[in-house]
């Protein structure tokens, strides 16, 4: 199954401080969304007692195989390369890399991510490279070898994991990008069946998937428990609650059950997850100027972001997967 560009690509940032961070928008706010189409790039946990791991943003923005083949490099030799990068980042040549560059950079390097990823797995399902590619062909290449399997494994779920529901939804969006119903798709069709928070057309499915994820016991909602349990397993033994959960509690009750219910509806998770207003280049490259802007002049230099190293070899900003196993390039 695809799941979220592999599914859902991009930007699960931290969200320590959402109230503070609503009140105050500047330039170098941190900014707030922990799950704006939180998307499964890596097996790794994104957060680890509440602290980002930095794993999961190297297999998330490079895939695991070319985060093994970038763990492989020297440290010095990862930041000769990074300072090369930090250099193109900075189109005006005045040493200093501003918010407009690296958020067109952010964008340069999402258009490129989701190109390639298409043109390969479009070259694996149609070899012929014929202009169309039908359902059936999809389903044989992914799922042909559950028609070899004992009907009761088909049934079976290992912690909430079931081949048969990954085929169920793979079929649902296919038919949602299938526009003329013919069950064949073209590529822009197949991007938008692989990368669906990528398309205003696919926002509903990516919502409705969403909320399938959370929403445990199937009732239709999201409470706040399953809130909080998609971010946060619950400590042993009463630990208290780090702050941060305790915040996104109140995020919860404040900012994302709009009707007071208790529980977010199918609305509701649409306008958290994808907000009309919220810009994911913009977000990431604010929050990466917000990490390494030592002197706060809300602009960084070379020696700040090589200060931030294990920063930026985890954001998607660099695409290491492109930028640094590419030999011919340094």
């Amino acid at each position: 199954m695809i799941n979220f560009t592999k599914m859902r690509l991009i930007l699960i940032i931290s969200t320590f401080c959402l109230l503070f961070n609503r009140a105050i928008s500047v330039a170098v706010a941190k900014p707030d969304e922990k799950r704006i189409i939180d998307n499964d790039l890596s097996h790794s946990q994104h957060y680890e007692n509440e602290l980002h791991n930095k794993q999961y943003d190297h297999e998330a923005f490079l895939g695991e195989e070319q985060a093994k083949t970038f763990d492989q490099l020297e440290p010095e030799e990862s930041r000769r390369r990074l300072g090369i990068i930090v250099d193109k980042i900075d189109t005006d040549k005045d040493n200093f890399v501003n918010l407009a560059e690296l958020k067109a950079w952010i964008q340069f390097t999402q258009k490129r991510y989701i190109n390639e990823d298409v043109d390969r797995q479009w070259r694996q399902h149609n070899p012929e490279n014929n202009e169309q590619i039908h359902w059936d062909a999809y389903r044989k290449n992914v799922y042909g070898f559950l028609d070899e399997m004992d009907p009761k494994d088909l049934e079976r779920e290992d912690e909430n994991f079931s081949y048969k529901a990954m085929l169920t939804r793979d079929r649902r969006r296919w038919s949602i990008a299938d526009r003329n119903g013919d069950d064949l798709l073209t590529r822009e069709e197949f991007t938008d069946f692989l990368h669906p928070e990528e398309s205003p057309y696919m926002r509903d499915i990516v919502v409705t998937e969403t909320l399938e994820d959370i929403d445990k016991n199937d009732d239709g909602k999201v409470s706040i428990d399953e809130y909080i349990g998609d971010m946060y397993r619950v400590a042993e033994n009463d630990e208290e609650e780090p702050e941060w959960v305790k915040n996104e509690r109140e995020v919860f009750g404040t900012f994302r059950d709009k009707d007071k219910d208790g529980f977010l509806s199918h609305d509701e998770v649409k306008e958290w997850i994808t907000p009309q207003d919220f810009d994911h280049a913009d977000a990431e490259a604010r929050h990466l100027i917000y990490e390494a802007d030592s002197d706060a002049d809300e602009k960084l230099t070379k020696d700040e972001v090589l200060d931030k190293y294990d920063l930026f070899v985890g954001s998607q900003a660099l695409d290491f997967g492109e930028a640094l196993t590419r030999h011919d390039e340094f």
